[in-house]
């Protein structure tokens, strides 16, 4: 199976792990070994800000939540666009960052769009394989758009437009419009 590394997991109404009902994965690795993501929408209660003061960090002016990126505990995780701070590139202009130099970075001087996540999504080699076949998940190549949105409805948004795609590839329709119910 091709990598989907920079791709979206959408959950499908077929996953039964309530860990991730309705959610989107972001894909920052994935090999024959395993993969990992951060789910994006799963905002926490807590701000970027109270998070870092509760860490030690410097003075946080950062804005936002902090996000849940799944259910597998770990380091501190931030996507970003500087590329000077980043460790990996997810998709051109995006990178990954888990080094505490790079996340105090990103949390007090950087003005460029960034996510911090607490825990991350992970599978052994060849879980995730056997969850896309079994119907769990559909994909979708990841943009900068779907990675730095806040929209809560970004798993309804995706699955619509996966499902209106889907049926106009079948069915040869050429344009779908937004809502068929109005044709």
């Amino acid at each position: 199976m091709a990598s989907l590394k920079g791709h979206l997991l959408i959950a499908s109404p077929y996953l039964v792990d309530p860990n991730f009902y309705r959610t989107v994965v972001l894909m920052i690795h994935h090999s024959d070994d395993g993969a990992f993501g951060v789910v994006l929408n799963r905002p926490k209660e807590t701000s970027i800000r109270e998070l870092w003061e509760q860490l030690g960090g410097s003075q946080c002016q950062a804005e936002g939540h902090v996000n849940l990126g799944g259910p597998v505990s770990g380091p501190l995780i931030a996507v970003h666009t500087n590329e000077s701070l980043g460790e990996m590139e997810i998709i051109p202009g995006v990178y990954f960052a888990a080094q505490r130099e790079h996340l105090e970075k990103l949390v007090t001087e950087e003005k460029q769009p960034f996510r911090l996540f607490v825990g991350h999504s992970g599978w052994g080699g060849g879980q995730l394989e056997s969850e896309l076949e079994q119907g769990s998940w559909l994909t979708t190549a990841a943009t900068m758009g779907h990675i730095f949105c806040d929209d809560l409805d970004l798993w309804k948004k995706l699955t619509q437009q996966i499902g209106r795609t889907m049926m106009g590839s079948i069915l040869k329709i050429k344009h779908m419009p937004p809502d068929p119910m109005v044709n």
